[in-house]
């Protein structure tokens, strides 16, 4: 990757050299934390391009006042040439005015960096494990598990992007009473493969045509061995054949979004190699487990409630509100104690966890926070543990609510959508909104040509721009960087826009929130049809002007290194950039 530095990157750099500076003449002491200083745009683009804290946050360990701190920074800053103002605002902050050079030289390092212009090394040498989907694997993947596998693929590639190192993990649930219905359900489908009648499919069990070619896969490969067998005889068995084949199904889902996992990690294996009771073992030895009394529900009557002694885990000592079993009554593991062995078993790998939940997991949050926390906590640093609650999606069609369900065969599966709508459109969509925030995804709209649809919005940015480096092309004009002194106001804020994108990287990737990218994108795509808009006015502000080849040229360039942003964006978000729309 090339060392060329991009324009936010330059001047933190810049304000570090500043505060060198002011240690070396005894006006700071030295030592002092930086963690806090940033330097990015100020809110309002009218106090200046960029803005800094540093003598805000310096200021109180420094001992000194914030605005004398800001008062002898600024004599440093006001030192380099790019700076052409800064002023102090309020109590300390400072505002900058950078020259015309500074935008046109960003602009040349997007095109020196290319696909590399926004990558960073913020995350370099830190391992990061994200888990996502981690549906149960009794069927098809439907459009319930779309938007979270969206997002925690986006934010495991944006983390790679960032400089870390990335596990993308799937939890294969396949220890719960669920797989064995799933198995019941699949010797079904094998014995109406032999020529039963089976009739309807009975209450309880999964109705789904998808199980009929599993059915008929076991038929062909045992006969009628187990036709009539007692269950204890095909039922592990049958669970095996079965979740193996929901898994190939999964990966083929996963695969039409552009997703395929490092890792599926199994909780039948993990309990089966001891895991739990090896959790168990290491949280007893520290007190964190014991025996006790689950607490009768609150703000339930149940008549038949009987106290029973459980071993429960010490939540409450992490911020949970009660202590939890990790076990039933009947001895085997609540799904809170293989999860939390499960979590164990990750932190071994990783420096940082990320946790991808569907919004309805919400109240089991605290509790596998508060395990990890104690697990990984022994040395006092706990191992960093974040979970991301995605809200469910409301498939509309026209308006109107598609019915959807799992159990009675009738949901619409992801691939049913993907086919109808393409990836790019199914991805791009699952990031327009906040995960935490609720989603509507109706057909007719995410396909709409117009600018009301973010998808077609952004897209057909990056399709004009091409358009007009064709039409360019075509008329004898090139992209050029020899004249760049002719961009006006207008285009240097179309550059001032795009040199945004590296430390909106930066944050997103910190915050964990891949949907910053598209929202970037967006605005991105808005200033630039508003720029491209100027033309239908003003022929002299199109970015081809026939008889001035000079202008032309550096507009190319502009427009040229404005493709490369939205390119690189949606890259992260695993959406192609079309030519062509």
């Amino acid at each position: 990757m090339s060392e060329t530095l991009t324009l936010h990157a330059a001047f933190a750099r810049d304000v570090g050299a500043a505060l060198d500076a002011l240690e070396a003449q005894g006006s700071l002491p030295g030592g002092l934390s930086r963690a806090a200083v940033a330097v990015e745009p100020p809110r309002d683009p009218a106090h200046g391009d960029l803005a800094t804290n540093a003598a805000m946050v310096l200021a109180k360990p420094a001992g000194t006042n914030p605005r004398a701190l800001a008062e002898a920074l600024v004599r440093e800053l006001g030192k380099l040439p790019q700076v052409t103002d800064a002023a102090i605002a309020g109590p300390g902050f400072i505002n900058l005015r950078l020259s015309r050079d500074s935008w046109l030289a960003e602009l040349r390092a997007i095109a020196a960096l290319g696909g590399d212009y926004g990558r960073s090394t913020v995350g370099q040498g830190v391992t990061v494990n994200v888990e996502y989907v981690s549906a149960n694997p009794t069927g098809p993947m439907h459009m319930g598990h779309c938007r979270g596998a969206v997002v925690g693929d986006a934010l495991a590639t944006l983390l790679a992007y960032a400089g870390h190192r990335v596990i993308r993990e799937y939890y294969v649930n396949d220890a719960g009473g669920q797989v064995d219905v799933l198995a019941r359900s699949v010797h079904l489908r094998y014995r109406e493969a032999l020529g039963e009648a089976i009739g309807e499919i009975p209450e309880g069990l999964y109705p789904g045509d998808y199980l009929v070619s599993v059915g008929e896969a076991l038929a062909g490969e045992f006969g009628n061995r187990y036709a009539q067998a007692p269950e204890s005889e095909w039922l592990t068995l049958f669970r095996t054949r079965a979740v193996a084949a929901m898994l190939v199904m999964i990966r083929a889902d996963l695969a039409l979004l552009g997703i395929a996992h490092d890792l599926f990690s199994s909780e039948a294996e993990l309990q089966a190699a001891g895991k739990p009771e090896e959790a168990e073992a290491w949280l007893r030895a520290r007190d964190l487990v014991y025996d006790g009394e689950l607490e009768a529900p609150k703000g339930k009557i149940i008549e038949d409630w009987e106290p029973v002694a459980l071993p429960l885990f010490r939540s409450t000592k992490f911020g949970d509100d009660q202590d939890r079993p990790i076990k039933k009554s009947d001895g085997s593991w609540t799904y809170f104690g293989a999860d939390l062995a499960y979590h164990f078993q990750k932190a071994q790998s990783a420096d940082a966890l990320v946790d991808i939940w569907g919004a309805d997991h919400a109240g089991t949050v605290k509790r596998i926070k508060a395990a990890v926390a104690a697990m990984t906590g022994a040395e006092g640093k706990p191992t960093p543990f974040e979970i991301k609650l995605v809200q469910m999606v409301q498939l509309l069609r026209n308006g109107e609510p598609v019915k959807m369900s799992k159990r009675s065969g009738n949901f619409v599966t992801l691939a049913d959508v993907v086919s109808e709508v393409g990836k790019d459109v199914v991805r791009f969509t699952m990031l327009t909104r906040k995960p935490e925030a609720q989603m509507d995804f109706d057909f007719a709209k995410v396909v709409e040509a117009s600018k009301d649809n973010p998808v077609f919005y952004v897209q057909y940015a990056h399709a004009r721009i091409c358009s007009t480096l064709r039409k360019g092309a075509a008329e004898g004009f090139v992209p050029d960087d020899a004249a760049l002194h002719l961009l006006g106001d207008e285009e240097l804020a179309l550059v001032a826009r795009a040199a945004q994108f590296p430390r909106q990287v930066e944050a997103a990737a910190s915050a964990r929130e891949p949907h910053r990218i598209a929202f970037f994108l967006h605005e991105m795509a808005a200033e630039f049809h508003a720029y491209w808009n100027l033309g239908n006015d003003q022929p002299a502000k199109r970015f081809i002007v026939a008889q001035d080849a000079e202008l032309t040229g550096a507009r190319l360039f502009l427009a040229t290194q404005i493709g490369q942003i939205v390119r690189n964006g949606l890259a992260l978000l695993g959406v192609a950039a079309v030519e062509e729309m």
